[in-house]
């Protein structure tokens, strides 16, 4: 990236991008209005993600959703707030905005390069802005379920910073929020398919109650994922019946996350592209 920046010289904008990335015409034109008109320093299109095979199917979506949950768009597209992030295929950045926040250098270390530039644009003042599009297109084949989780693996530990704290919070979170709505409208629908009587099916004792209460909860939650991840899925042209999956993907990825921290513990440094994850950063 920087000696891309260096031999572009004097350009107003600098357009970061990946060798896998595909633009539709007029998108890069498009880029640098927006930029210009909204005196932005930065505008990132996250590329559509190549979604042909089983496994793309099912978490190459997720992993959009997740990352949208971890960094809202809203917030990072709001000046007053510190959210910032970026998708490191297609960032169009305002060179001498870049140059004035410290430049390259600043982040010439950080595994998670995107986010990390982002950040630094936008704490130094700048205003940024974060959407998805079907213009951006990554061609880059994940056709087996080993080459999705390196993806993930290799930056998750880094993005919770080396924290068992914040390791065991993502974990617990992802399971309390994904995993236990599905789990207590199971526990209901066991209890009454045991024959604990009219008691469970009509809530007639505490216990009973309690069931139903966690089945009604559960049934609820399961109700509020499925409508949250169908815009995603018909995003990416895919049938809204799979959102009731997400519960499960959801610790698949707890899964990536732990095995990510795993092997950093074990002196197994994830590495991208050839470069270790630098602790530091």
């Amino acid at each position: 990236m920087a000696q891309g920046a260096a031999l572009a010289g004097e350009a107003d904008y600098l357009l970061f991008t990946d060798a896998d990335i595909g633009y539709g015409p007029g998108t890069v034109a498009g880029l640098a209005r927006a930029a210009r008109d909204g005196g932005r320093a930065m505008v990132s299109q996250m590329a559509l993600l190549r979604a042909r095979t089983g496994w793309e199917r099912i978490v190459v979506p997720a992993f959009v959703y997740f990352f949208a949950q971890l960094f809202p768009f809203k917030r990072v597209n709001d000046p007053r707030s510190r959210v910032a992030a970026g998708a490191g295929g297609c960032m169009l950045i305002r060179r001498v905005a870049l140059a004035k926040a410290g430049g390259l250098d600043r982040i010439k270390g950080a595994l998670i390069d995107d986010v990390a530039l982002g950040t630094l644009l936008k704490r130094d003042g700048n205003r940024c802005w974060l959407g998805m599009t079907r213009d951006v297109r990554s061609v880059r084949p994940y056709p087996r379920l080993a080459d999705l989780w390196h993806m993930i693996a290799r930056s998750a530990y880094v993005q919770l910073r080396y924290s068992p704290v914040l390791l065991a919070g993502t974990v617990l979170g992802l399971l309390f929020l994904f995993a236990a709505p599905p789990a207590g409208l199971v526990a209901w629908m066991v209890a009454a398919l045991a024959g604990h009587g009219r008691a469970v099916l009509t809530g007639g004792t505490a216990a009973a109650g309690g069931v139903t209460l966690a089945g009604a909860a559960g049934l609820a939650g399961l109700l509020a994922m499925a409508c949250s991840y169908a815009p995603m899925l018909r995003f990416y042209r895919l049938s809204p019946l799979r959102a009731p999956s997400l519960p499960l993907i959801a610790v698949l990825y707890a899964a990536m996350t732990v095995d990510s921290a795993r092997r950093h513990y074990r002196g197994r440094a994830v590495s991208w592209r050839g470069r270790p994850a630098d602790k530091t950063s």
